[in-house]
């Protein structure tokens, strides 16, 4: 395996969590949109904090782009730490 700090920063910046869009009704009186049913759509990051808790913070259009990259890169992290760590005990005698 390739040096693994390597392969890692070839995969930064990244983020854990996801993008999800949401749709829910404005503020202003008199909306044509909400007053037919229709909601406006916007986007939450949902990610856990360091104590475990669920947080959640709203994106702007433009940033959903980069941040499902960015999410994209935190799981490709993720499949390279795994595989690292079933590698490490394979190394040492363990059994699949």
């Amino acid at each position: 395996m390739k040096d693994l700090a390597a392969q890692i920063a070839a995969h930064l910046p990244a983020a854990r969590g996801t993008v999800a869009e949401v749709r829910k009704p404005c503020t202003r009186k008199g909306c044509a949109k909400c007053a037919a049913g229709e909601r406006h759509p916007s986007f939450i990051y949902v990610y856990s904090d360091a104590d475990g808790r669920r947080r959640c913070l709203h994106v702007p259009r433009d940033l959903v782009p980069e941040l499902r990259q960015r999410l994209e890169n935190g799981r490709a992290i993720d499949r390279l730490l795994f595989e690292a760590g079933a590698q490490f005990v394979r190394s040492r005698g363990g059994q699949r």
